[in-house]
């Protein structure tokens, strides 16, 4: 069974950076695709990055592209979402999902979120 694990959110202020990571089990990750999703009370979940671990190849959410950086260490089964420069706007709860089309695909698997606090 895929299992998803996120880790990393916390409390900070606005210009502040945080390092997320999504860790997968049950998959074999180096041919996979992992989406970072966030949703804030009141809206929709949005999709805001993912990544192709065979390849590298990543795409971004316009409202974060230039801000987060999704990477991925396929030794530890890791993908990582590095976001700088945070707003308020960005406090959500974060999700990954996968392993394939990007967590929308019909086998998607979900972490359990972890919580992005950004205080202005």
């Amino acid at each position: 069974e895929v299992q998803l694990v996120e880790s990393g959110g916390g409390l900070v202020q606005a210009g502040e950076s945080l390092r997320l990571s999504c860790t997968a089990s049950g998959v074999t990750f180096d041919d996979v695709t992992i989406g970072w999703f966030r949703q804030a009370p009141g809206k929709e979940r949005e999709r805001i990055s993912c990544i192709n671990t065979s390849d590298g190849s990543t795409t971004y959410h316009a409202s974060v592209r230039g801000r987060f950086t999704i990477s991925s260490d396929n030794a530890k089964n890791t993908v990582y979402l590095q976001m700088n420069a945070l707003k308020p706007e960005d406090t959500a709860v974060y999700l990954c999902a996968g392993p394939s089309f990007c967590g929308m695909g019909p086998d998607a698997y979900w972490g359990q979120g972890t919580q992005v606090t950004v205080a202005s």
